[in-house]
């Protein structure tokens, strides 16, 4: 990485991304991109030594992590999710009031008994002992979510990869549960999914968050100081 060039990471696509462009805009920072949209790198105008690289918001995460960008912006959600020794290696120097979403613990509109993770527990048991299986939990997050059931005493589940619409999975035979991120909780309720009282997992917002190797970059400082102005 040229040591006099700063890289910023914003997302390439979703809601995320037009809220941190208005950020941007609000402090007259004009980004240029020759492709538009669909541009994966782009400029700064007022600032020429700053490089913009549009990327998925986990993989700012992990950039960030890696020290290969000063700046990025992304998800609380996807910094907690991610490994230990990566987000020993980030700081949140802003969390904004927009890209508001809550990861929890959903399960069937059916289970009636259920209510808590308590009960869940011992759903947990009864699928060992009569089915002689685990409960498959369906997530894009596996490291909350085994972090979250172990400390409820919820040991006994299977984690299955979510790729797609999580919802789905335990309707489609992919697993019993799931956990995912919720705005409003409208879609889970659509699709027949009820959250537990007690499946907060995690709140998460839109984060501005620097690598701990570039903090003392006097670029970095300004538009850090620039950036939180919202």
């Amino acid at each position: 990485m040229n040591k006099n060039i700063i890289n910023i990471g914003i997302p390439s696509k979703g809601r995320l991304r037009k809220d941190i462009l208005k950020i941007f805009k609000k402090n007259k920072l004009n980004l240029i991109s020759e492709r538009g949209e669909r541009d994966l790198l782009g400029s700064i105008k007022q600032l020429k030594n700053v490089k913009v690289l549009y990327l998925h918001a986990r993989e700012i995460v992990e950039r960030l992590g890696d020290g290969s960008l000063d700046l990025g912006f992304s998800g609380f959600d996807l910094l907690k999710e991610s490994e230990v020794n990566i987000q020993n290696k980030i700081n949140v120097s802003k969390r904004y009031h927009f890209g508001k979403a809550t990861l929890v613990v959903a399960i069937p509109d059916p289970w009636i008994d259920v209510q808590t993770v308590a009960d869940l527990e011992e759903i947990a048991f009864e699928f060992k002992d009569k089915k002689k299986k685990r409960l498959r939990v369906a997530t894009k997050y596996p490291n909350l979510t085994r972090e979250f059931l172990f400390s409820k005493g919820v040991t006994q589940f299977k984690l299955v990869g979510s790729l797609g619409a999580t919802e789905a999975y335990p309707f489609t035979g992919s697993s019993e549960i799931i956990t995912d991120i919720t705005s409003t909780g409208e879609t889970l309720k659509a699709n027949n999914l009820r959250i537990l009282k007690d499946g907060e997992i995690l709140k998460s917002e839109a984060c501005m968050m620097i690598s701990k190797s570039s903090v003392k970059k006097p670029e970095v400082k300004k538009l850090v100081k620039l950036l939180s102005k919202n």
